[in-house]
């Protein structure tokens, strides 16, 4: 390399140090080997050290939306056993990850026993939003209901509401599995109501609609939720045996599986709202 060269390699890096693109000039010396042993030409070896640091800022946005998304644990769909879960359409869930529900501001309800790969679906698909740089919130409606009782304790319940309107895919995980405090179901509801038509949803739930009533403490306050959330609706079910259980299932006492089994009851007719359409309308992806 003659002096000329090196004063101008030494002003790459340079530049590459003040532009703040490390991989590039870790890159750098690799890529200035290869061109003097004729493997790829000066266009090449600029094309390579830009995808490589391209995929490096790639990489950390991702996980910086991960961690803010507050995924418990990443999954994919990729991940998923279809094949255990017979009852589940696999093309629908593929639709449902190009992610148009999200630009329609509709809500998925994935309904199903413990164990069926709810919150696993839920999640891949939030990993999928995140990838597509969607901003996403991933929560259980318990710990959610205790974010919005706090915030109406200390008098920023509308700050708070406002916060969760931000992201373009809301997940609420859990909804049934444990009792909603007094008063919570009508926080949800303020919640609910104020992304209604504005922002996605992803809601998973081991229980029927028509127990709404039962988990929120109040006939009035479900009806009121089911209102908004089944208006823009892909209702997907999920019949089958727990995965998580699968080498254990003949120890699960008969009638356990039995109810573990049962399809939750239809949504109820809600009055005064048009039809929603069929769901091959909103699965053509």
């Amino acid at each position: 390399m003659t002096l000329g060269a090196a004063s101008r390699v030494d002003n790459i890096r340079h530049s590459l140090v003040g532009l703040k693109m490390p991989r590039a000039l870790e890159m750098l010396d690799a890529t200035l080997r290869r061109i003097e042993q004729g493997q790829i030409d000066g266009i090449e070896a600029l094309d390579d050290l830009l995808l490589e640091e391209l995929s490096l800022r790639e990489n950390r946005r991702i996980k910086a939306a991960l961690r803010m998304a507050r995924l418990p644990v990443i999954k994919t769909l990729a991940g998923f056993d279809f094949s255990f879960q017979p009852s589940l359409d696999r093309n629908r869930i593929m639709a449902l990850a190009g992610l148009d529900f999200i630009a329609r501001a509709e809500v998925v309800h994935l309904l199903g026993p413990p164990g069926t790969g709810k919150s696993h679906l839920a999640t891949a698909l939030a990993v999928e939003a995140v990838r597509a740089g969607k901003l996403v919130y991933f929560i259980p409606l318990a710990d959610l209901v205790a974010q919005l009782a706090k915030a109406e304790r200390e008098g920023v319940l509308r700050e708070r509401i406002r916060f969760l309107c931000r992201a373009s895919l809301l997940v609420v995980d859990e909804i049934g599995y444990l009792p909603v405090t007094p008063g919570g179901g009508n926080l949800f509801f303020q919640l609910v109501n104020a992304r209604y038509e504005k922002g996605a949803m992803i809601l998973t739930s081991n229980r029927g609609f028509t127990e709404w009533g039962e988990i929120f403490g109040s006939p009035v306050v479900a009806t009121a939720l089911l209102d908004r959330l089944l208006h823009h609706a892909v209702v997907i079910q999920i019949e089958g045996s727990s995965y998580r259980m699968r080498e254990h299932a003949a120890l699960v006492p008969e009638n356990l599986r039995a109810n573990h089994l049962a399809s939750p009851p239809a949504p109820p007719k809600r009055p005064g709202r048009p039809p929603m359409k069929r769901q091959d309308d909103h699965q053509t992806a």
